[in-house]
């Protein structure tokens, strides 16, 4: 059992934000597990970090969307470490039609399909693993929770005509959001007394598949608001809506 190192979950790390966040995790010295629903891809994953010399990295084959595949995340790190640091719950989809995000408005025909597949992974399933997870984030000398959130989540900005994402209405995903950060706010506060804190992280307008080539961040700061969310010392905040110091209104 390997107890020397903080342990770090990331779901949906095989590419994008996930990656580049599970990446400067090991670069600081954390074992991460990495997760990817496909064997494949996430041995791609693996290799990647092993020729930047980071080998402090497990793979678990893993679909935030599948309740077996929690119990099996939790038997995985039960039995090889006895104790989880860290979970950035990163995995999730965005099912709107594409349009949507640059100021259409499909509100009224979204269809309830697409709104509980986007909730199933975004929110349902989420919270169903860091539910089974906690047991073992309890363990932890200082467990951080960080649930991946978007600024799309945000109702102040939401009904701002002034904010940058008023015309912004990507109905299904955003919502799936502000649920997350309900989530958020709401086990920040039970665990308040505890030394875990739970934040969401709004990572920025990334150059992912998802994010598009137009977006401002490029894909290697992808996970540093995740990263800094994972690494907070004992004074740092809980319960709260960041993109790197920087809060977010909710």
């Amino acid at each position: 059992m390997n107890i020397t190192k903080k342990v770090a979950f990331v779901t949906g790390s095989n590419r994008g934000i996930g990656f580049e966040a599970a990446r400067e995790l090991a670069e600081k010295n954390v074992h991460v597990i990495i997760s990817s629903r496909d064997e494949k891809s996430g041995l791609l994953a693996l290799n990647e970090l092993s020729k930047k010399g980071l080998v402090n990295v497990s793979l678990l084959t893993f679909d935030v969307s599948k309740p077996e595949d929690h119990k099996k995340a939790f038997n995985f790190i039960a039995e090889k470490f006895g104790h989880l640091d860290i979970l950035i719950n990163n995995a999730g989809v965005w099912l709107d039609e594409t349009d949507v995000a640059l100021g259409g408005n499909k509100t009224s025909t979204t269809s309830i399909d697409i709104i509980r597949k986007t909730f199933d992974i975004n929110f349902f399933g989420l919270i169903e693993l860091t539910q089974i997870l906690l047991p073992l984030i309890k363990k932890s000398e200082a467990g951080r929770i960080v649930n991946l959130s978007s600024i799309l989540g945000s109702q102040s900005y939401h009904a701002d005509p002034q904010s940058m994402i008023y015309n912004n209405k990507a109905f299904a995903y955003n919502a799936s959001k502000v649920a997350l950060n309900t989530f958020t706010i709401h086990l920040a506060h039970e665990l308040k007394n505890t030394n875990i804190k739970v934040n969401s992280a709004h990572p920025g307008w990334v150059k992912t598949d998802l994010g598009g080539p137009k977006a401002m961040i490029e894909i290697v700061d992808g996970g540093k608001t995740s990263v800094m969310l994972a690494l907070l010392n004992e004074d740092g905040p809980t319960g709260g809506f960041f993109h790197l110091d920087k809060k977010i209104p909710w």
